[in-house]
């Protein structure tokens, strides 16, 4: 079983899987006559394949237990998907770099700070939504469409907290 410490989610360490969503330290632009900052283009959605379009979905989970005990990883091929928690919902964030197979040493997990959302980029292997402490609302964007845009890869790993 692969063991995993999830590190603080930053930009830089999750580049390689996608974008970290987050206001903090990106720009702006004021709209609405000035009352409203635009925190623009803060993720890629990407929506690949025949009669593809963008969703927009409110997911609600139910918190996991740590240690977490994962038995496969994911991946959406035809597109992005983009997880954004509504009430400051603390979430793991487990995964490895696109292709056919996952390296195990290419594996990584990370947990928010609750004010940061995740894109994972097609084809990026993640695990499940993995709330702590409190059952978590998300805004999800990703791909509708023709063909199949799920597939699962068995693995299994063990995340812990610092």
């Amino acid at each position: 079983m692969l063991e995993l410490t999830a590190a603080p989610l930053t930009r830089e360490a999750f580049a390689p899987f996608g974008d970290v969503i987050d206001t903090r330290g990106a720009d702006f632009f004021p709209i609405n006559a000035g009352r409203t900052k635009r925190y623009h283009d803060l993720a890629k959605v990407e929506t690949l394949g025949e009669e593809a379009r963008a969703l927009i979905s409110i997911f609600v989970s139910q918190p996991v237990e740590v240690p977490l005990t994962l038995d496969f990883l994911e991946r959406h091929p035809q597109g992005s998907q983009a997880f954004v928690p509504l009430h400051e919902e603390r979430f793991l964030v487990v995964v490895a770099p696109p292709g056919d197979q996952i390296d195990p040493a290419q594996v990584r997990a990370f947990v928010t700070d609750g004010r940061q959302g995740v894109n994972y980029r097609a084809g990026t292997w993640h695990a499940i939504q993995s709330v702590l402490e409190r059952e978590g609302e998300f805004l999800v964007v990703d791909r509708g469409g023709a063909g199949n845009n799920c597939d699962e890869h068995p693995l299994a790993v063990r995340v812990t907290l610092d």
